[in-house]
């Protein structure tokens, strides 16, 4: 454990942290990533030779290949990407499906919604668009000087960009102001500031980010996962505005549930503090007038999210079976979408004299391909679990123990996507859980299929359930025993509001 010195002397500018990561925590992790090189091939061999009469050859290996692969997710013993990239070369290898099946997921439309996003979210961390909007609401007159009120905005700053780049790439930059605010507190308390609040605004950066990203498809890769395999198995397509409108109520009150009691059990002990908004308004300042680039990134960024709701305006205004909403379902999906913005980023420029634009190629390149290549190895073996009968002979089997309909099997798909999402990470989980889930449920499980997509991205518990939670507990202000306190009590109010409102506000069909 990391403390300072009792003899160390402490100014406000120099906040004592609590811990970090601890050498018992650290085995732990090696230990875990170690005994998946052994457990992964046990677990293989033994579905390899395990008697299975019921299922066909393809089948049989298939269940071992999957094996082998969520042992390797949950243990993380490989790159959560390598291993993804495992996936289809074993199923090539061992003749399970021909190169052309094993491989079509990677240039499945959702792969280059993928890119575009990724994108957009590159220029605007790159021009410090998502920066310069944390600070206009932290120096909004509302927030003023109230512990309370910064609270609520810093929280509301990280659920909102969340909505629209990844809930790690909003922790990370969400991280320092949080430290910022932290350190700027202390300071104008002298040093009164309780350190359960400091606990509160680190907690408050990593679960308003998580929750921030079940708004919108894009908001998390565990979104996109989800739909494609409702779309590739259920053959139900959810546009971009329709997933928002039953996604935000939800949004709404997991984020207003967690400001309520972090609110409440970390309270700051200071009522409010002189000062503190001049100090967020001078670092506003510092940032200067729109540059070029925060403008280009706002037009494409604003002209992406445009595209992406116009099918749902659509179908709200016209109905789904007009022949305008299905033309321009047709001819701009979300993929089209998302690359129209990225590539009008290549376009836009910054410096007409000097050829510069808003992205250059190389700057672009730098986004996240290892999600892709995780997503692509999972959603692979999730269409084979279908075309091989084993996630028939899955369903068979389970039904007989678990309900195949209604409100028990969101229920239940809930939970055990939020028990597996504490254990590996929410791409993993949404890979593992929906396609049993829609195994089990049929052509009727759209409900508990957006249900365990969502539960994916629950996992608050622990450092290792999501590198949101890694990065905040890195800053020392986060006890591991708060984290658990704190983050259990989310994982349960998280599973009763996605159960409840995707009973309410998910169609069935």
């Amino acid at each position: 454990m990391s403390t300072p010195e009792k003899n160390q002397e402490t100014t406000p500018e120099t906040p004592v942290p609590y811990e970090t990561i601890t050498e018992k925590e650290a085995r732990f992790e090696a230990f875990r990533q170690r005994s998946g090189l052994i457990l992964a091939p046990l677990v293989f061999a033994v579905l390899w030779f395990l008697p299975l009469s019921k299922l066909s050859p393809e089948a049989h290996k298939l269940a071992a290949v999957l094996g082998l692969v969520v042992t390797l997710w949950i243990t993380e013993a490989l790159p959560l990407a390598v291993t993804g990239l495992l996936a289809p070369t074993l199923v090539i290898g061992l003749g399970i499906a021909p190169a052309k099946q094993a491989f079509e997921s990677f240039a499945d439309p959702i792969m280059f919604l993928f890119i575009g996003a990724f994108i957009l979210t590159r220029a605007i961390y790159l021009h410090g668009l998502d920066r310069r909007f944390a600070y206009w609401i932290l120096t909004n007159p509302w927030v003023g000087e109230r512990p309370s009120r910064i609270l609520f905005a810093y929280g509301f700053v990280c659920c909102f960009i969340s909505m629209w780049i990844s809930n790690t790439a909003t922790a990370a930059m969400m991280f320092p102001i949080g430290i910022a605010i932290i350190s700027t507190l202390r300071k104008e308390s002298n040093n009164r500031l309780n350190n359960s609040y400091a606990s509160a605004i680190m907690l408050m950066c990593a679960f308003a980010a998580s929750i921030g990203g079940l708004a919108t498809p894009v908001g998390t890769p565990t979104n996109l996962i989800g739909l494609g395999f409702i779309d590739k198995q259920l053959h139900r397509q959810i546009f971009f505005f329709e997933w928002m409108a039953f996604a935000m109520p939800i949004v709404i009150g997991l984020f207003l549930l967690l400001f309520g009691y972090l609110n409440f059990l970390c309270p700051s002990g200071i009522t409010t503090l002189s000062g503190v908004r001049a100090r967020f308004q001078e670092e506003r300042q510092r940032l200067g007038p729109l540059s070029a680039g925060e403008r280009n990134t706002m037009i494409a960024f604003g002209i992406t999210v445009l595209l992406w709701i116009t099918p749902g305006i659509l179908a709200l205004t016209k109905g789904e079976t007009h022949p305008w909403t299905v033309a321009y379902g047709k001819h701009v999906p979300e993929s089209v979408a998302a690359l129209v913005g990225a590539c009008l980023l290549f376009l836009l420029p910054t410096n007409w004299k000097e050829q510069e634009y808003t992205i250059t190629v190389k700057q672009a390149v730098e986004i996240d391909w290892g999600v892709m290549a995780l997503y692509g190895g999972g959603i692979a073996l999730g269409q084979l679990v279908f075309s091989t009968k084993l996630a028939e002979t899955i369903g068979t089997t389970l039904t007989g123990f678990i309900p195949s309909q209604g409100g028990w099997l969101i229920a239940i798909a809930s939970g055990v996507a939020t028990l597996v999402s504490e254990l590996t990470s929410n791409v993993s989980s949404a890979n593992m859980v929906v396609p049993v889930v829609i195994a089990l449920a049929g052509p009727s499980g759209l409900q508990a299929s957006v249900a365990a997509t969502m539960a994916s991205s629950l996992g608050f518990m622990l450092p290792i359930s999501t590198p949101t939670n890694a990065i905040v507990y890195s800053s020392g202000y986060v006890r591991l025993r708060d984290m658990v306190k704190y983050g259990i009590l989310l994982d349960i109010l998280g599973f009763l509001v996605i159960v409840f409102g995707t009973l309410l506000l998910v169609p069935t069909r």
